[in-house]
């Protein structure tokens, strides 16, 4: 009767060992929809905390820039209109009196192209936040054991003492 009764412990415990993790295929989407719906959620989702303050950086880092770049093109731009249009202060204005034409041009093309590429900084960023989610989520539910094993080998040729080189799969069942 012992003997059973540890037969049978031991089979519940086999079969508790090899149903590990049970595989859930919505899981990755579901961590892609919450990063696009409020950043950074999808890492708290997988219980990778640690990445939020890398995205809310990245995307506040862009947003600062963007809006930096936008104020200082539309204070150009404005200085020039009113140059064009007579009403300029000139060379008394404290900010863009010593600015010629050609510098309040530059000026507008220079922010306007750093503000274009800081929104698509933030946007890449946005993105990858999406992606990092997604893809941790999917390796989260990658089976890791001991049953698979990869391992390079190295063995020497009998005949002619030669090195081969290779791998070894190993599949236990």
């Amino acid at each position: 009767m012992s003997f059973q009764g540890n037969a049978q412990e031991e089979m519940t415990l086999r079969a508790a060992d090899t149903i590990k993790t049970v595989i859930d295929p919505n899981r990755p989407a579901r961590a892609a929809f919450y990063s696009a719906l409020v950043p950074g959620l999808g890492q708290a989702y997988n219980k990778k905390y640690w990445k939020i303050p890398i995205v809310y950086i990245g995307l506040g880092s862009g947003i600062y820039f963007y809006t930096f770049n936008q104020k200082k093109y539309q204070g150009f731009r404005n200085e020039y209109k009113k140059r064009l249009a007579g009403t300029s202060l000139g060379a008394d204005d404290p900010t863009y009196g010593d600015f010629s034409d050609d510098k309040l041009i530059r000026g507008q093309k220079f922010h306007q192209r750093n503000r274009d590429l800081s929104a698509l900084i933030t946007a890449g960023i946005y993105i990858l936040n999406i992606v990092d989610a997604n893809v941790d989520a999917h390796l989260m539910q990658f089976n890791v054991n001991d049953n698979l094993t990869v391992k390079p080998d190295l063995n020497q040729n009998e005949f002619d003492y030669r090195y081969n080189y290779g791998l070894t799969l190993t599949y236990n069942f």
